[in-house]
């Protein structure tokens, strides 16, 4: 399929931290070409083995405020004490040349997204329970006690926005969520 004198589309992702949005799109992006990640601008210190352009972009506190000040981002969301936002150039870029922009942002920003853009696709990873969740968040070995305990507050707040999204999908078993998420949006962009 050829991208040539196509218009791409914007997808929206989200769900609670530790839930695997990230490594849902990874392996999404090395099935299908089509699909890229958008990288957001964030003020939170990058975790071990993030690069800056390539993870977020990791800028100052005042840097991000000066572009919100420009109107540089479609949303933008303070989290867990940092901000986090999407910079228009990436959606227009990606748009532009064709791509599948996917959007790994926070519900608060996902819900943004979605009002500036309906036709935007959306989906919400749903981890398969609290306790799988919770693990998850100790097992990556990157976050205090009070950070997990807070993380695990939001979640069950975002849990119950699942409702605003097109799409809701339990993450239980990698493999099969991947095509499951793949599936829904393959055939998101073959109706377009």
């Amino acid at each position: 399929m050829s991208n040539e004198n196509k218009k791409g589309k914007l997808v929206v992702l989200s769900g609670p931290s530790g839930c695997g949005k990230d490594t849902v799109l990874n392996c999404l992006c090395e099935m299908d070409e089509r699909f890229c990640p958008s990288v957001s601008a964030t003020t939170r210190a990058p975790r071990d083995g993030e690069t800056d352009g390539v993870h977020y972009y990791f800028i100052s506190k005042d840097e991000f405020e000066r572009r919100i000040e420009n109107g540089e981002f479609v949303e933008y969301v303070e989290y867990n004490r940092n901000y986090y936002g999407t910079l228009r150039s990436e959606i227009e870029n990606a748009v532009n040349a064709g791509r599948i922009i996917v959007l790994v942002i926070e519900v608060q920003g996902a819900a943004n997204i979605i009002a500036q853009f309906p036709d935007a696709e959306s989906v919400f990873l749903m981890p398969p329970s609290m306790s799988v969740l919770e693990e998850r968040l100790r097992n990556r070995g990157t976050e205090s006690e009070e950070t997990i305990r807070r993380r695990l507050e939001i979640a069950k707040e975002e849990m119950e926005k699942s409702r605003l999204y097109k799409h809701v999908v339990v993450n239980d078993e990698l493999e099969k969520t991947v095509q499951t998420v793949h599936d829904i949006l393959t055939l998101y962009t073959s109706e377009q």
